[in-house]
């Protein structure tokens, strides 16, 4: 029987640390297929060259990229379509990471063994029209809506020469949080708010909120949420509309993000006798 060139499958295993059980994986799904199989005994043969293709393609499953995925990136029929492939992903890991920091961040604070009591106050907020834009979006696109919006909200007061008389702020309807969708208004106050483009002026009603200040990032904002939603409800109040947030140091202001504060502002009334905290939500 003549001599087979290349490597067999135990070789290539031990020469690229891929274990022949992952080897014989990657050439049944079509990802590295043997440079030759011996059609009588079925053994697998691989040349030198195949070495890098398959320590990249365990670089990329150890990313957790899909097979399918990792599959289009080796069949690039260039490096742009292939740049593409890998930034796309790369892209979807960094959105992954941040949700294990927020997770990561909101339970140690959780699980602090004495948390500081939480500062509460109650303030009157009287009418005032402002500049803003408004729309009905998912909870999960707030965040992005929110940038494209205060973007678009500086550029136009930027150009009508309307210089903020106030730091921005938000309005967010609660069915964002109990539907995943709801209304949000964004805005900044201004004298004489201009109409623009998405931009128009926008009467924010007078309110009784209770307010609170969340300090640092938005990792664990919910957790301050929580926090003034049991005041709220300890405190023989109910909660009456969307939520204020007001946003007096953020990421327009530094990159430090433990500098970051966020006033919280619930619109609430006083429970009287034969209501319940919460009565305005109808869920069952």
């Amino acid at each position: 029987m003549p001599m087979r060139a290349g490597l067999t499958i135990g070789g290539f295993s031990r020469i690229t640390h891929i274990s022949v059980r992952t080897l014989r994986r990657y050439h049944e799904a079509g990802l590295l297929e043997p440079a030759e199989v011996d059609p009588s005994s079925g053994y697998r043969y691989y040349a030198l060259e195949q070495v890098p293709t398959a320590q990249v393609i365990r670089r990329f499953r150890d990313l957790d990229m899909p097979v399918r995925e990792v599959g289009e990136v080796l069949a690039a029929p260039d490096a742009d379509t292939r740049s593409a492939l890998i930034a796309a992903h790369l892209g979807r890991l960094e959105d992954q990471l941040a949700q294990t920091r927020a997770a990561v961040t909101s339970l140690r604070r959780l699980l602090q063994p004495a948390a500081p009591p939480l500062a509460v106050e109650l303030r009157a907020e009287p009418e005032r029209t402002v500049a803003a834009i408004r729309a009905t979006v998912d909870h999960g696109d707030v965040l992005g809506w929110y940038a494209g919006a205060m973007a678009e909200l500086d550029a136009v007061l930027l150009a009508r020469q309307r210089p903020p008389t106030g730091p921005p702020c938000g309005l967010y309807d609660n069915a964002l949080f109990t539907d995943e969708r709801g209304d949000a208004v964004v805005f900044v106050p201004v004298a004489d708010p201009p109409a623009a483009g998405r931009v128009r002026p926008f009467v924010v009603a007078a309110a009784e909120l209770a307010v609170t200040v969340h300090r640092g990032p938005h990792d664990d904002i919910d957790v301050t949420y929580g926090a003034l939603g049991t005041h709220v409800v300890e405190n023989a109040l109910a909660l009456a509309g969307p939520v204020h947030e007001t946003y007096l140091v953020g990421p327009r202001d530094t990159t430090d993000t433990t500098a970051w504060r966020t006033e919280i502002g619930w619109p609430v009334f006083p429970i009287t006798s034969g209501s319940r905290a919460g009565s305005p939500d109808h869920h069952p």
